[in-house]
């Protein structure tokens, strides 16, 4: 499906220059001089290599269209996450490399939505909001507000996230998982 320039949008995968391009971010840019342009940068899908590139508002892109599918993860082991077909049980492994840094919050029966183009797994899309645990914080310092400061805490797998001052260690907590920020607090 083509589509124009300035309609790419991050977690798009377009097909650009023979391969398959992941679009991590854009960025609309307006020069004072010439026209428009959508900054954009790609991450290849095949071969796990990174580009920028311009697109102009009146360039003709590929959209690639998906299958989405839900599975449910079941383990990892080295190099592979192995997930769970919820309507046929199938089993299929994905490699921890298309997961990225994201492997670290899936647990055991977590639903997540695998998108295959051409019966190849490509991406996994984790829920947005994951539940997790703070394993350890800094203390507090007297006199930050809620509002402006934030400290560093680490939940489960150690990742390094920033937590408002009210949290402390042993809380639970939800967490984005397409940017690792914290959202609430959970009671």
């Amino acid at each position: 499906m083509k589509i124009l320039g300035n309609e790419i949008k991050p977690g798009m995968i377009i097909g650009y220059s023979n391969d398959l391009w992941e679009v991590i971010k854009t960025q609309h840019v307006k020069p004072g001089k010439g026209g428009a342009f959508n900054q954009v940068e790609l991450r290849s899908v095949n071969q796990d290599t990174k580009r920028n590139e311009r697109f102009r508002s009146s360039d003709n892109v590929e959209r690639v269209v998906l299958e989405e599918k839900k599975f449910n993860f079941l383990f990892e082991d080295d190099n592979d996450c192995h997930f769970m077909d919820q309507t046929t049980f199938e089993q299929i492994a994905v490699n921890k490399k298309k997961i990225g840094e994201k492997v670290k919050l899936l647990k055991e029966n977590l639903e997540v939505t695998i998108n295959f183009f051409e019966n190849n797994p490509l991406s996994v899309e984790l829920p947005i909001s994951i539940e997790c645990k703070v394993i350890n914080t800094d203390a507090a310092l007297k006199g930050q507000t809620v509002s402006s400061s934030y400290k560093s805490a680490i939940i489960n797998n150690n990742i390094k996230i920033l937590v408002p001052p009210f949290i402390e260690s042993g809380d639970k907590i939800i967490v984005d998982s397409r940017n690792l920020e914290y959202i609430k607090k959970i009671k």
